[in-house]
């Protein structure tokens, strides 16, 4: 069962935000993309309040740089179709199953981002995840 309401188009929307972000890092990297954006759904705190629905978490401004290149605006495929869904479905793991943030530095993972916490890097990007005093709604979404 979904933890966030999607449609047909919902899902196809993350499908194209997993590829776009995470293609190199593989399905568990792409499912990780997936985390943090649902998790930005469910925990309305810190930047993320408010956001109820895929496409407001998709295309909240300066959210994923993926959004300004001409690949995000390809087709989705099954298999990232898959992968949203799982996501949509609740599915997460460590790095990003209670993490908001993440990126992809040119070399170590800065301790903080955003003023949260490093939890773990998973190939190319590092997670970061809100404090309980940030964010406490983050701990309680499932």
């Amino acid at each position: 069962m979904a933890v966030v309401k999607a449609r047909d188009q919902d899902v196809a929307l993350l499908a194209r935000l997993l590829r776009a972000e995470a293609e190199g890092e593989g399905e568990k990297g792409m499912m990780l993309v997936g985390n943090v954006g649902i998790n930005r759904i469910r925990a309305n705190c810190s930047d993320f309040k408010g956001l109820r629905t895929i496409p407001q978490m998709v295309y909240q401004p300066h959210a994923f740089e993926a959004t300004t290149h001409g690949y995000f605006y390809q087709s989705a495929r099954e298999r990232e179709k898959r992968l949203a869904q799982r996501a949509i479905n609740g599915e997460r793991s460590w790095p990003g199953e209670f993490s908001l943030w993440y990126f992809k530095p040119t070399g170590d993972c800065p301790d903080t981002w955003y003023n949260q916490p490093l939890v773990g890097r998973y190939k190319a990007h590092c997670f970061y995840q809100p404090t309980s005093k940030e964010c406490a709604n983050i701990y309680n979404t499932y």
